[in-house]
């Protein structure tokens, strides 16, 4: 049985486009250290062949690839020209998946705490809103009270608190919600294919409520899909950036 590889890095050549694939070089560093009386290795260069269908998939260009970092799973093989395969080990790419940009993260990190501290604010604006109308409906009345001839004024119409964001509604029994980018989907469930009609009934449920029927299940860590390959093809369809899951040792039966 082929030997399974999982490589991470950047091209460090052009893309090269053939009739059915693409192909690109990498590369990686060697081990640290090595086996007493072996000499230590350096870099091991390698050419990745990934077909064009899942290459477009993650929207790389001739010149985004040699800026993005990416995670290739793939297996060797000996098979390819030499004039093809410049590299010391031809890979066979199975999945390509481009892994987040580190300022890009931390731009979102500090996004998402900018939008916290604007929701707090407007909420305790909200609040000074509501006091201020009390007061004043407070005020109203006692005059209405003391001066029974006084017409009284029409009291001004409150305004409509705006309504807090509410949170996407998620399956029953999820933990988290994760990008789906980050998930890692296992040869195994690569080389299956889910019933297309159990499949379409979960896209149309998906389409009827804005969520997936389940959550997927996932190591914590590692975010290795480890249940509901199906749910995943589905959020894939439908160009889901979020997807509901349990970790597996939270994982309850249906």
């Amino acid at each position: 049985m082929p030997h399974k590889m999982t490589l991470t890095g950047s091209a460090t050549g052009p893309l090269r486009e053939y009739d059915r694939y693409v192909a690109f070089d990498m590369r990686e560093k060697g081990s640290p250290s090595a086996p007493k009386g072996l000499k230590k290795s350096t870099f091991i260069s390698y050419t990745v062949f990934v077909a064009k269908k899942a290459f477009n998939k993650t929207g790389l260009t001739k010149k985004s690839i040699m800026h993005e970092k990416f995670l290739i799973q793939g297996e060797p093989t000996l098979d390819i020209p030499i004039d093809e395969c410049p590299g010391e080990i031809g890979v066979i790419c199975f999945q390509i998946t481009v892994l987040p940009n580190k300022n890009d993260k931390e731009a979102n990190e500090s996004n998402d705490k900018k939008e916290a501290k604007q929701e707090v604010s407007k909420a305790q604006q909200e609040v000074a809103a509501t006091k201020q109308e009390e007061k004043q409906e407070s005020v109203a009345k006692e005059a209405k009270t003391v001066q029974p001839e006084v017409n009284e004024t029409p009291v001004q119409e409150k305004k409509a608190a705006p309504q807090k964001k509410q949170q996407p509604i998620q399956p029953k029994g999820t933990k988290d919600v994760v990008s789906f980018e980050d998930i890692i989907v296992p040869e195994a469930f690569l080389k299956t294919r889910p019933n297309p009609v159990k499949t379409e009934e979960v896209i149309e449920f998906v389409k009827r409520t804005g969520h997936l029927d389940k959550p997927l299940t996932i190591e914590k860590e590692t975010k290795v899909l480890k249940d509901g390959y199906r749910r995943y093809v589905v959020a894939k369809t439908v160009n889901m950036d979020k997807v509901p899951v349990i970790y597996e040792y939270q994982k309850q039966e249906d």
